[in-house]
């Protein structure tokens, strides 16, 4: 395993969702994708579901897997894209 191919390929991000935030369903191939909440409430959704986030609270989604954020109010998560190693 590479370690620097992998430091390389890793994503950072930070988002913040208000109420009107339209974030359509979609997924990412060979990547695993983390939300951590850092500020507000909302939901991690998935095809069939949806997780509550809060402050702390960790949203994980594998490689290939239909996703999207949404809140009712407001929430600021970060976002980390992480490569699926073979």
């Amino acid at each position: 395993m590479d370690k620097e191919f992998i430091n390389a390929k890793i994503k950072t991000n930070v988002y913040h969702i208000k109420s009107d935030s339209n974030v359509s369903l979609h997924k990412h191939q060979k990547f695993d994708e983390v939300f951590y909440c850092i500020r507000g409430n909302g939901f991690g959704v998935l095809e069939t579901e949806e997780k509550e986030l809060s402050v702390g609270e960790v949203f994980v989604v594998k490689e290939n897997t239909l996703h999207a954020l949404r809140s009712d109010d407001e929430m600021w998560v970060a976002s980390f894209l992480i490569p699926v190693v073979d």
